[in-house]
């Protein structure tokens, strides 16, 4: 039996947001779920899950049924969304390549 994942309640208020707003906009397009899940490539069941804003949906699958309708996710452009992808990529570049646990002193003398 597969175990249900425990969620923030910040995750599930934002699923939720991003949901409504992917509804909404369906809505404003006149699309139905199905016609809406055929262009995202997906069930009608699975575009349910997403539109009431459950985490457990991939992030794929909701940010693409939000791309379809014109749901802004980070900036109104692909390209400001480049543009912020470069630089954090390039920030990362800077980072360790890999993360090592702190150590802790014992001083304890």
């Amino acid at each position: 039996m597969k175990r249900a994942r425990a969620y923030s309640p910040y995750a599930v208020d934002a699923a939720a947001l991003l949901g409504a707003r992917i509804r909404r906009a369906r809505k404003e397009r006149r699309w139905s779920v199905r016609e809406l899940a055929e262009r995202a490539g997906v069930t009608p069941f699975t575009l349910g899950k997403v539109e009431r804003g459950d985490p457990s949906v991939g992030l794929g699958v909701a940010f693409e049924a939000a791309a379809l309708v014109g749901v802004t996710l980070f900036h109104e452009s692909r390209e400001q969304v480049r543009t912020d992808l470069d630089l954090v990529r390039a920030r990362d570049a800077l980072l360790p390549q890999r993360v090592q646990p702190r150590r802790t002193v014992n001083d304890d003398f």
